[in-house]
């Protein structure tokens, strides 16, 4: 499985981006097909009283890169694209990968 994560920084107004997020880009981005999974989370601090990295993480999960890219190519992934600058005053980074599930050892006790 491949996912894109897609990492938010802090915008000017976290309230309007969030409301602008809720209410307008995710309408726009729902209408895209072919994603197997979607996460969405707001950022926290390791340590408690610092600010975290980003504001927002969204995890897009398809079963390839040229699945997760043909969604994105798509009218409707395009129009997901294109309204990203319209909210997102503090920048966006895109990265893929490849996801490795580990399994760990049982406890012993």
């Amino acid at each position: 499985m491949y996912r894109l994560t897609i990492l938010y920084g802090h915008p000017a107004d976290p309230q309007a981006f969030d409301d602008y997020y809720r209410d307008v880009h995710l309408p726009i981005a729902r209408r895209m097909r072919g994603l197997k999974q979607w996460t969405i989370g707001h950022c926290e601090a390791a340590v408690a009283g610092q600010t975290p990295p980003y504001h927002l993480i969204v995890g897009l999960y398809a079963d390839t890169r040229e699945d997760l890219e043909a969604i994105l190519a798509s009218p409707e992934g395009r129009a997901a694209v294109d309204d990203v600058p319209n909210f997102a005053t503090g920048g966006v980074t895109f990265l893929y990968n490849e996801d490795h599930h580990v399994q760990t050892a049982p406890v012993t006790v």
